[in-house]
C-alpha cells in the first residue's frame, strides 16, 4: 500500500518537505547565503583580471580557494562526527564573513592587490574545509533517511538557482557600482544563514569514545569508507571531475573577456547558464528512484562534463556559449549529487561526517588543483586548447571506469 506522498508523485512530495519548518527555514538561509557567494565567485576573478593579474594567478587563487580542502578536510570531517557542528559552522562562517568586508574595506581606500584577493581566499578555503563537512551533514540531521536524496536533491536546486540570480545580480553590479557592491552583498549574506545554523541543528553532545567503535584511531571512519568500492568509484568519479573539468568555472573569465571579448555582463550570463543547467539537473533528480543504481548516472554523467568542455574549447560563437555552459552545469551537478547521495545514505551515521569529507577532498580538492594545473596550460596555450585537452582526458578516464564498474558489478550489498 502506497503511503500520502508516495501517492503523490515525487515532485508534490519534494514540495511538502519544503513546507517543513526546519528543512525550509534552512532552505532559505541558505539560499540567501549562496546567493551573496556567487555575487563573489563573479566578482573575484573579473577583479583580478581588472587588477592585471595573469590566468596563473587566477589559477592560483582557485588553489588557494581550493588546496586547503587537501589538508583540512578530513580533519574537518572528524570535528563533524565527533564536535557541536551548529558551534562549528556558526565560529568559522563568521571568519569567513570578515574577508569580503575586508575586501570592501580595501576597495573603499582602492589599496587592494592581488596578492590580498589571492591570501583572502585562502582563509576562506580553510574555514570552508573544516566547516563543509558538518555543514554537509545537515540535511541528513534534520530529514529522515527515507527522504534524504529528495533532501539533497532540493538543497542542491536551491544552490545551483542561485548559480543563476548570484551572477545575475553580480553582472549588474559589476556594470553600475563595480565590484564592491558584490563584496557587500556576501558579507551580509553570512549572517542569516549563521542564525538558522544555530536554531535548526540539534545541540549535540558527542558520546564518550570508547562507545563509539569509529574513534578508536582519528581517521578509522576515512579508511572504512574507502575500503568500500560502491563508495570508492563514486569518489574516484567527482575526483577525475574536479580536477579535470572543474576549473571551467574558473576560467570562463578568461574565455569571456579574452577570447569572446566580452565584457562583465556577458561574463555573469554565461555563469547564470551554468546555474540554469545545474538547477534543471537538480530538479530531474527528484524524479530518480531512490533504488536506481547512483553511480552509473553519475558516471554517465561525469562523461557528458567532460564532452561539454570539448565542445566549449572548439566553439567559435559567442551566443553558442550561454547553452554549452547550461550543459556543462547539468552534468557536473547530476554527476556531484548522485556521488553524494550515496554516501549519504550508505555510509555508516557515526562515520557520516569523514564520508562528506572525502567527497569534499574530491571535489572541491579537486577543482583547486585543477585550476592550479589549468592555469599554467592556459598560461602556455590558452584557455580554448587547455579546456579541449582537459575534456579529452576526462572522456578517456570516465569511460574506462565506468567500463571498469559495469565488468565487475558491484552493487549496493556491498556497502551493507
Amino acid at each position: 500500500m502506497p503511503t500520502e506522498n508516495e501517492s503523490q508523485g515525487p515532485f508534490v512530495s519534494s514540495l511538502q518537505l519544503l513546507k517543513t519548518k526546519r528543512f525550509g527555514t534552512f532552505w532559505f538561509a541558505n539560499f540567501l547565503s549562496n546567493i551573496g557567494t556567487w555575487t563573489q565567485q563573479v566578482a573575484q576573478p573579473w577583479l583580478l583580471l581588472s587588477l592585471g593579474a595573469s590566468p596563473f594567478i587566477l589559477g592560483l587563487d582557485g588553489l588557494a580557494l581550493g588546496a586547503p580542502v587537501w589538508a583540512f578536510t578530513l580533519l574537518g570531517g572528524v570535528l563533524a562526527d565527533r564536535g557541536d557542528r551548529r558551534n562549528i559552522i556558526a565560529n568559522l562562517q563568521f571568519i569567513q564573513m570578515l574577508c569580503p568586508i575586508l575586501l570592501v574595506g580595501l576597495l573603499l581606500e582602492n589599496s587592494v592587490r592581488p596578492w590580498m584577493v589571492v591570501a583572502l581566499s585562502l582563509i576562506i578555503g580553510i574555514t570552508d574545509a573544516l566547516s563543509m563537512p558538518s555543514f554537509q551533514t545537515i540535511v541528513s540531521s534534520i530529514v529522515s533517511k527515507d527522504k534524504i536524496p529528495t533532501g539533497l536533491a532540493l538543497n542542491a536546486a536551491q544552490f545551483n538557482l542561485t548559480r543563476i540570480i548570484g551572477p545575475a545580480i553580480a553582472g549588474i553590479l559589476l556594470v553600475s557600482i563595480g565590484a564592491i557592491g558584490c563584496f557587500a552583498v556576501s558579507a551580509i549574506s553570512y549572517i542569516p544563514f549563521i542564525l538558522v545554523a544555530l536554531w535548526v541543528l540539534p545541540k549535540r553532545i558527542p558520546k564518550p569514545h570508547d562507545k563509539n567503535e569509529y574513534d578508536r584511531k582519528l581517521f578509522t571512519g576515512v579508511l572504512e569508507v574507502v575500503k568500500m568500492p560502491y563508495l570508492r568509484g563514486g569518489l574516484i568519479t567527482v575526483l577525475f571531475s574536479g580536477i579535470l573539468c572543474g576549473p571551467l568555472i574558473t576560467f570562463s573569465s578568461v574565455l569571456v573577456k579574452s577570447v569572446f571579448l566580452g565584457n562583465a555582463l556577458e561574463f555573469s550570463v554565461a555563469m547564470s547558464s551554468f546555474g540554469f543547467g545545474a538547477v534543471i539537473g537538480a530538479a530531474c533528480l527528484v524524479f530518480i528512484k531512490p533504488t536506481r543504481d547512483r553511480r552509473m548516472i553519475a558516471s554517465i554523467f561525469a562523461i557528458g562534463f567532460g564532452t561539454s568542455l570539448v565542445l566549449i574549447g572548439f566553439n567559435p560563437f559567442n551566443n553558442l556559449l550561454p547553452l554549452l555552459m547550461a550543459i556543462a552545469g547539468f552534468s557536473m551537478i547530476v554527476t556531484n549529487i548522485s556521488v553524494n547521495t550515496l554516501l549519504q545514505t550508505h555510509a555508516p551515521e557515526l562515520i557520516r561526517g569523514q564520508a562528506i569529507s572525502l567527497f569534499l577532498l574530491a571535489s572541491r580538492g579537486g577543482i583547486g588543483l585543477g585550476a592550479f594545473i589549468t592555469g599554467i596550460l592556459v598560461d602556455s596555450i590558452g584557455v580554448k586548447k587547455a579546456l579541449i585537452i582537459n575534456g579529452s582526458i576526462a572522456i578517456i578516464l570516465q569511460a574506462g571506469l565506468f567500463i571498469t564498474w559495469m565488468h565487475k558489478k558491484i552493487y549496493f550489498s556491498q556497502t551493507q
